[in-house]
């Protein structure tokens, strides 16, 4: 199945948004929340600069969406982030009530999309979210990985 060219748009915004994360030294994750293919509300990692550990991407455009909204329920919109999400962002996504998610990079250590465990398919909830992974997943994947080089590679600072 060819990937509709409007996922492909909203995913470079997010990837843009995480390039932004990773040059104010935060994980470069990137996200961008769509409503009638407008973007209502963007947002990208900054637990560090914050200091706020739930400050993740998602979380950052899900707040400024339902501020933009001014509801906390952002019925009908599409999340694009360039990482699968992890546990507390599906969480919100749930509580919002976000129509459907597309990421890029799957995250084989904290992913609760399909990597670690499938939170999206988990029968209980009493709201479901459509979701789509791998959008432009290796040039999500390539953000990641050589910030995390680029981290390992850097000299320590020894006292």
């Amino acid at each position: 199945m060819d990937t509709p060219a409007t996922d492909i748009h909203f995913m470079e915004q997010a990837i843009a948004l995480a390039t932004e994360a990773a040059c104010k030294q935060e994980v470069p994750v990137g996200a961008v929340l769509v409503l009638d293919n407008i973007i209502i509300a963007k947002g990208y990692n900054q637990p560090i600069a914050t200091p706020d550990p739930t400050a993740h991407a998602e979380i950052v455009a899900l707040r400024a969406g339902a501020k933009y909204l001014n509801n906390y329920r952002l019925l009908n919109t599409t999340l694009y982030v360039t990482l699968e999400p992890c546990a507390m962002c599906v969480g919100a996504m749930l509580h919002a009530r976000i129509k459907r998610l597309v990421f890029g990079a799957y995250d084989p250590k904290g992913g609760a999309i399909q990597s670690v465990i499938k939170l999206l398919d988990t029968k209980q909830f009493n709201h479901r979210i459509e979701y789509e992974g791998g959008i432009l997943a290796p040039e999500c994947g390539r953000l990641l990985s050589d910030f995390f080089k680029a981290k390992r590679l850097a000299p320590k600072n020894v006292h």
